[in-house]
């Protein structure tokens, strides 16, 4: 009998480390800026569960004045609207809150199913992440630092 309680504990825990997860349909856009970096990112998830995510930087900007931040702003708007046709799907493993890489580790993109808020996490260099709040839109329009 106890062989089977063994047995049975372990088969639901295993269970439910195989649940599998339908990840949130639609489309976002983040942005983030600080004298370290300037990023913006679309994020599309399709119904398939295919997922499509760009995110171009500027990294080590200091304080630009007016006129630099809109003209670095313009290039981010221009570089993420040129490359998006080519950005290529990817699969990533979603157990219901974060989504990795296949077989990863560190987190690429955080789903709130309460809240229904989206989070891209954004790596760059040796320094730390930085969580990127997006905002779901129907389309992606021409300045992506408004939602």
């Amino acid at each position: 009998m106890r062989r089977f309680a063994v047995l049975l504990l372990a088969g639901l825990l295993l269970g439910d480390c195989t649940k599998h997860y339908d990840p949130p349909q639609g489309r976002w856009i983040g942005h983030f800026e600080s004298p370290q970096v300037v990023v913006v990112a679309w994020l599309e998830i399709l119904p398939g569960g295919d997922i499509r995510v760009s995110a171009p930087d500027y990294l080590d900007v200091g304080e630009p004045t007016a006129d630099q931040r809109d003209t670095m702003h313009k290039r981010l708007a221009s570089d993420l609207s040129d490359s998006w046709g080519t950005v290529k799907t990817r699969r990533y493993e979603f157990d219901g809150h974060v989504f990795r890489k296949e077989g990863g580790v560190a987190p690429q993109m955080e789903w709130d199913t309460n809240k229904k808020e989206m989070k891209v996490v954004f790596y760059f260099g040796m320094q730390h992440s930085i969580r990127i709040p997006m905002t779901q839109v129907k389309n992606f329009g021409d300045d992506p630092w408004l939602p």
